[in-house]
């Protein structure tokens, strides 16, 4: 890959990256519920199934998606439901907080490693059609007088580096403006938005068409 395809490349994904989905969500919500280190490991779980996910397109698997409609739509129904879920997960916490409720062991402030990384492994998992964009944004990109292998790991760390700072930039962003309101009441006010969003954006799944 030649310096100037590279750079329309991370310019194409830095783009895409920006606009905020569910994977910035969770990485935000995480940071400010659980700290750096939860923020760290959501986005390295993200991370881990981006390079499945390109390891798939890699060998063509995104363009067998297109063509079977029933993979494609259970692949919709798992992945938009698991959203709602989250969403409702998140509204749940928020409005226990409100009421003084203490919170049940799984939405509790102590959370194992494992399971953040889970967690922002399945939401990122979560839309086919990652699949089917990355399927049709990288091919876009390949020299195939030059070796494919090297160029699709030159790709990934790209999206690598690209992800972890955008996501970052959204935590810190979000941790400096939760100063502004009293201790606790940035989480719940954040818990009760990214439940609305997460289950907005999981009924846009189910409810989409094939791509």
């Amino acid at each position: 890959m030649n310096p100037n395809t590279w750079m329309l490349f991370s310019l194409a994904y830095l783009l895409a990256t920006l606009t905020p989905g569910p994977n910035v969500l969770l990485v935000v919500k995480n940071g400010l519920q659980h700290g750096w280190r939860a923020a760290l490991i959501s986005i390295l779980g993200n991370l881990g199934c981006q390079a499945i996910l390109i390891g798939l397109v890699a060998m063509g698997v995104g363009a067998l998606l297109q063509t079977l409609p029933p993979l494609f739509i259970a692949l919709k129904l798992a992945g938009g439901g698991y959203l709602v879920y989250l969403g409702y997960k998140a509204l749940r916490a928020a409005n226990a907080g409100a009421q003084g409720i203490a919170p049940s062991p799984g939405q509790g402030r102590a959370r194992t490693s494992l399971s953040v990384l889970r967690e922002a492994c399945l939401v990122s998992a979560s839309n086919p059609k990652t699949i089917i964009f990355l399927c049709a944004l990288l091919p876009q990109f390949l020299d195939h007088q030059s070796p494919l292998t090297l160029q699709f790991v030159t790709m990934y760390l790209t999206i690598c580096a690209i992800v972890s700072l955008v996501h970052l930039c959204y935590v810190a962003l979000a941790r400096r403006a939760g100063r502004y309101f009293k201790p606790g009441r940035s989480q719940r006010l954040f818990g009760r938005i990214t439940g609305g969003l997460f289950i907005t954006l999981g009924g846009a799944i189910l409810l989409s068409g094939r791509p």
